[in-house]
């Protein structure tokens, strides 16, 4: 990954960081990696804790930044949350994956937030 690609992940990281906690969540933890993938944001939403997958893009040229959050990764997410759980010997909660989409227009960063993505 170049290194304006990762920058702008991590921006797009922040923004979503900042919204999540002015909708009430609690960041439990940032970048989390297990075996070869990683969740960017792990949350707590008022008791349901949330798996959140954030993608940014400046352009449309490959499609809705949600688009990009395939089935494969869809998997991928779902075995990192899976080891969230075991690491933290969680077995009660609640859970659900959602997705932050950014675009950027005339650089204005724009949110969309998508609960219980799938």
């Amino acid at each position: 990954m170049s290194t304006h690609n990762r920058e702008s992940g991590r921006s797009g990281e922040d923004l979503a960081v900042d919204f999540v906690i002015k909708k009430g969540y609690r960041i439990l933890e940032r970048n989390f990696r297990f075996d070869r993938g990683e969740i960017d944001i792990v949350a707590d939403d008022h008791g349901m804790l949330v798996f959140i997958e954030v993608k940014a893009r400046h352009t449309k040229r490959f499609g809705e930044p949600e688009e990009a959050v395939s089935v494969r990764k869809r998997a991928q997410l779902r075995k990192v949350a899976e080891g969230y759980l075991f690491l933290h010997r969680i077995d009660d909660v609640d859970c659900r994956f959602d997705v932050i989409a950014i675009e950027y227009e005339r650089n204005i960063p724009v949110i969309r937030h998508i609960d219980n993505a799938f």
